[in-house]
């Protein structure tokens, strides 16, 4: 398995498992959208993906995190927000493999750290992040506006 930056190249195949997770988050289908979201964030800098390619040049799975910054701790800090591999390659280590990737990114970006969220149904990822070192945050609550 290779895991690698994301390049415009690779967008085509990151569109498809994007989608998935939309989907997977109650969104619906919109590939055409979901690559051109990809290409403004990838064009504009505006997030890192990193993906898992098996040895058929197939991508399996892919990692976006955002870039943020802690005023308390004046340093970059960084969002992992869509973590998704193909229903197909699960249970195989590419997740966990991938989250390490983004940590080799806080750690060469000399980030403070990165944080995640996902919902308390996600029962696959609410297993995995722990194992990987990520801490539940209990004393921080989460709110959320919505222009809509």
């Amino acid at each position: 398995m290779n895991y690698r930056k994301a390049e415009v190249r690779d967008l085509d195949k990151v569109s498809k498992l994007f989608d998935q997770y939309r989907l997977f988050y109650g969104k619906k289908t919109d590939l055409k959208s979901a690559k051109k979201f990809l290409v403004e964030r990838i064009s504009k800098n505006d997030s890192e993906i990193f993906i898992a390619e098996n040895p058929e040049n197939e991508i399996i799975g892919f990692v976006q995190l955002y870039p943020l910054f802690s005023s308390t701790r004046m340093q970059k800090f960084w969002l992992l927000n869509d973590l998704f591999v193909d229903p197909d390659h699960r249970s195989e280590g590419i997740a966990i493999e991938l989250i390490n990737k983004a940590k080799e990114l806080v750690k060469s970006t000399k980030a403070c750290g990165m944080y995640l969220e996902t919902e308390k149904s996600n029962v696959i990822g609410n297993n995995l992040y722990p194992k990987t070192g990520f801490k539940l945050n209990t004393d921080c609550n989460f709110y959320e506006w919505d222009s809509n």
